[in-house]
């Protein structure tokens, strides 16, 4: 059974970090959907949020950063296309596909050609950047065993995985909007759609197509 707090709790950030350092899952709050996060850091804790969500290990596992200069952990510096939609979308929805930095070498799940790059997003939500900052980029993916609708509410989270089984914490920040984010592959001037959620390819592609 999960322990579980409000995520107005002076102390979610500090139960959280202990918890994400001793290897667990943390069920929390995003401006998309509720994730289930891991350290990256830990191959045991990405082990268990992969079995946890039941998720498929060719599926990887995107990486949420608190803030700009935290890219520079698990990224190499954005090429042209990147960082114009870094720059118009983040912090927000979009998670962005790029080369990873030679030192980021955490096993996130995925076929071996995609173990060069990284899924990352800069989320607009203060706790889990507040997060981020004090543990580092964390491994993060939507609060649902695989193919299921992502949770909205802590609620629903709960309810998911039989009561918090599995989850050292559940952190209730509400209801969450409920659109995953967008994920755009970029790969130098060019940037390719993967899949449409909270911003619409119209927004990302303005002269239509998908790259």
């Amino acid at each position: 059974m999960a322990n579980y707090i409000d995520g107005s709790d002076p102390r979610a950030v500090e139960l959280a970090v202990a918890a994400l350092g001793a290897g667990s899952v943390v069920a929390l709050p995003t401006d998309t959907v509720y994730g289930l996060a891991a350290d990256p850091s830990l191959p045991e804790a990405v082990e268990r949020l992969f079995a946890l969500k039941d998720r498929p290990l060719d599926v990887p596992l995107p990486v949420l950063v608190g803030d700009r200069h935290q890219l520079d952990q698990v990224a190499r510096t954005l090429d042209t296309a990147a960082r114009r939609l870094a720059e118009r979308f983040w912090p927000g929805p979009l998670t962005l596909v790029v080369p990873r930095t030679d030192g980021f070498t955490a096993d996130l799940g995925g076929p071996p050609s995609a173990r060069h790059t990284v899924g990352v997003r800069l989320p607009d939500h203060p706790l889990v950047r507040a997060l981020c900052r004090e543990v580092g980029p964390l491994a993060v993916t939507s609060a649902n065993t695989h193919g299921s609708p992502p949770a909205t509410t802590a609620h629903q989270v709960v309810t998911a995985f039989r009561g918090g089984e599995g989850l050292a914490l559940v952190i209730d920040g509400g209801h969450c909007d409920g659109i995953p984010s967008t994920v755009v592959e970029c790969r130098g001037p060019a940037s390719r759609g993967l899949r449409e959620g909270a911003i619409p390819w119209e927004e990302i592609f303005p002269g239509g197509g998908r790259g």
